[in-house]
């Protein structure tokens, strides 16, 4: 095999079940290189590790189109400006500061957590909708549904308006895949045009709303810069908001599925988080490390010159941090292909790391211990129907696409 064909082998969607075999393979060569004008591309722990917190690596959306971006890396499929994943500090900063100051400490440090009920009851009722169904796709009955509607609960969408702004998403989701946008035909990205249009003039106009009459909700303190230094505009609002929804929801479904996938293969600690919900906190770690749901990081520039295991980056180039392929490194982790929820140090880089690091995860992480501990405690017999299953077939956010299971039974 040529080292040529190696990153093509690991974008393949032949290989999306297991890419690992690969990634251990791409470690080989911790700094790989493949054409002129093609990515660098970074795979061990403590390399992706340290790239992360370089100031010397852009996030900013404007240097990776001047450095020939790629469809992985493609433009935001929103048609609102860069959300402040896609900007560099100052702006990034004074974005993301204000935005956070909605999101938890150290003005709203209770927000997430007090959510807890909430996030239980819809839970709950997704369970409960299984009914006497012995066959049940976890991916379209609760992986996908259930962080659209805690998203909509976060922001303050009334929950009447909740089924349209679900099937917003639905197209928007799925523009963000590759093949997607390149194979789609004419009805569906005017369909996906449609629910861009819609989606922002409704947040726009519930902004106005929120504006004049503030309620206890994440959209209210966006419009207010309740707590904040400094007030975003109505762009500026309704990009985060967008943020919110694309990526939190995202990384949420795939971490869920790849989650009920993981412990299903594993039913021995399965039948433990039965008996202990509490092990959920470690199991959700385990999965960041062992099926983490941001793959790689494609959305990376040098805006300087890069010494790096002895190859030098050149400033302008593009580079792309494959973090599945760090979260399994042997030298940062003992026995890295082993799931291993009582693993002592789990230092995942499942959620990135720097200022980057992920803006939901604090959300994700909650949601993803109670949808799990929950569908453990509630499904009897539970086993796959398939497995592999089949997968999504975007390269960066990796996730079954849909997940049939068999059940004997639901729990009350």
């Amino acid at each position: 095999m040529t080292q040529a064909s190696l990153l093509s082998r690991i974008t393949d969607f032949a290989n999306r079940a297991d890419p690992y075999p690969l990634y251990a393979e791409l470690r080989r060569t911790p700094v790989l290189h493949e054409e002129e004008g093609g990515p660098y591309v970074v795979s061990s722990y403590y390399d992706i590790l340290g790239l992360l917190h370089d100031p010397r690596i852009s996030s900013d959306a404007a240097n990776l189109v001047a450095a020939g971006d790629d469809e992985l890396s493609g433009p935001e499929a929103t048609g609102l400006p860069p959300s402040f994943i896609r900007l560099d500090p100052p702006e990034h900063d004074r974005l993301r500061r204000i935005a956070n100051s909605s999101f938890g400490p150290p003005h709203r440090p209770r927000r997430i957590d007090g959510m807890r009920g909430e996030l239980a009851r819809i839970v709950t009722e997704l369970i409960d909708g299984f009914g006497e169904d012995r066959q049940i796709d976890l991916v379209d009955r609760f992986a996908y549904p259930f962080p659209v509607t805690v998203i909509c609960r976060l922001l303050g969408v009334p929950r009447e308006d909740e089924p349209r702004f679900r099937a917003w998403v639905d197209p928007l989701v799925a523009s963000l895949d590759p093949d997607t946008r390149r194979n789609a035909g004419t009805d569906f990205q005017h369909t996906a045009r449609e629910a861009r249009m819609q989606l922002g003039m409704y947040l726009a106009g519930l902004v106005e709303q929120r504006t004049r009459e503030p309620r206890d909700d994440m959209l209210s303190d966006l419009a207010t810069g309740h707590g904040a230094d400094g007030t975003l505009s109505m762009m500026e609002v309704l990009s985060t908001a967008v943020l919110l929804l694309i990526a939190g929801h995202e990384t949420t479904v795939n971490l869920i599925a790849n989650g009920m996938l993981t412990l299903l293969r594993h039913p021995e600690i399965l039948g433990r988080l039965r008996e202990d919900p509490g092990l959920s906190v470690r199991i959700v770690e385990e999965l960041l490390r062992y099926e983490p749901p941001v793959q790689l990081v494609p959305q990376r520039t040098c805006v300087a010159d890069v010494e790096l295991r002895g190859v030098t980056i050149p400033s302008g180039s593009r580079i792309w941090l494959v973090l599945g392929a760090g979260n399994r490194d042997p030298e940062r982790f003992q026995d890295p292909d082993r799931f291993d929820p009582d693993r002592p140090d789990i230092q995942h880089l499942g959620f990135g790391s720097g200022i980057h690091s992920c803006f939901g995860a604090p959300l994700a992480r909650l949601e993803t211990q109670i949808a799990l501990a929950e569908l453990a405690r509630r499904l009897d017999g539970a086993r796959l129907v398939e497995d592999p299953p089949p997968y999504r077939r975007n390269a960066v956010l990796r996730g079954p696409r849909h997940l049939q299971i068999a059940v004997d039974g639901v729990r009350s």
